[in-house]
């Protein structure tokens, strides 16, 4: 099934919805890039991604798997443990550097070995962080495994009481340190850092902020001293490469730029960053030249050149 087949254009099976918290993003991005792929002239074939999928791809036999999934099971190195099994080449990073950005916990161990700047965090149980202060506030608190700002809860300075998490959240929590002021990305593509894009939002980058009409506003490229854009590129580049991702990543900072250079933070890497045409990374890359089906088509062209 891994070869290329004898059609005169790869067949390409974009997966896309899943069974995640994150099944709308990406049945959005998948059919998004199911439509780039066919304008660059690949024969596409698009699947919602179950319990069959196994069944499903051998049936469909692609030459290459765009994988669009958004969070749990879809990039977390499941799907990606899945598609090596069945020996399918595919789009966007493995299993380890998936699993490994996903756990917020073990890709922050990853940066700080390699002296990337993150800020203090700790795992608690979910009744902890609810019932007292797991540290002085302003803090965060998140799942340790989640994407598209799920499940986020921020605790201001001077909070009368803990933070009142809902009763979706799993049993234990990550709460790290608040970082105030800018919100800055960068998308790595290959071996190059594309840009830096800052997110402009009435209050927190929260689900509603990254995919409800209006709800932020992305400045590209962002208006920063250039100490602190070559720092983003330079760290966005650098945690691509210690997490071992591979095709396209995109990492996100909390800059106080009352602090300069020593306020910028490195958040987290998104292995499978959202895929619609003004999606962040498609953004930054049409900026440097690359408009979106010419990205889908590289990540493709990626892939394949694979072993």
């Amino acid at each position: 099934m891994a070869g290329r087949s004898s059609r005169t254009a790869p067949h390409v099976v974009v997966l896309k919805g899943g069974p995640s918290a994150e099944r709308e993003v990406s049945l959005s991005s998948g059919a998004e890039c199911a439509k780039a792929l066919r304008q660059a002239g690949y024969e596409v074939t698009e699947i919602d991604a179950g319990q069959d999928l196994p069944a499903r791809l051998a049936e469909a036999a692609p030459d290459v798997v765009f994988n669009a999934l958004h969070g749990r099971w879809g990039e977390d190195g499941c799907v990606q443990g899945m598609l090596e099994w069945l020996k399918l080449r595919y789009t966007h990073s493995g299993v380890l550097a998936s699993a490994l950005a996903m756990d917020k916990t073990r890709s922050k161990q990853v940066y700080r070995e390699a002296g990337l700047p993150v800020v203090d965090s700790l795992i608690v149980a979910t009744e902890t962080a609810r019932s007292s202060h797991p540290m002085a506030p302003p803090y965060v608190v998140k799942p340790n495994a989640e994407g598209s700002s799920v499940g986020i809860y921020i605790v201001r300075d001077g909070a009368n009481g803990p933070a009142q998490l809902g009763a979706q959240m799993p049993a234990e929590v990550m709460v790290e340190t608040y970082v105030p002021g800018r919100e800055l990305t960068t998308t790595v593509l290959g071996d190059r850092a594309l840009g830096v894009t800052e997110i402009i939002t009435d209050g927190w980058y929260d689900y509603d902020a990254k995919y409800k009409t209006g709800g932020s506003r992305h400045v590209v490229p962002a208006e920063i001293p250039d100490d602190i854009s070559a720092a983003c590129l330079d760290y966005a580049l650098r945690a691509h490469r210690v997490l071992g991702c591979r095709g396209m990543s995109r990492t996100d900072f909390r800059w106080d730029d009352s602090r300069g250079l020593a306020g910028l933070y490195l958040l987290e890497t998104n292995t499978q960053p959202g895929m619609t045409p003004t999606s962040l990374a498609p953004e930054q890359a049409a900026a440097a030249g690359l408009d979106f089906p010419a990205l889908c088509a590289w990540l493709i062209e990626d892939a394949l050149c694979r072993a």
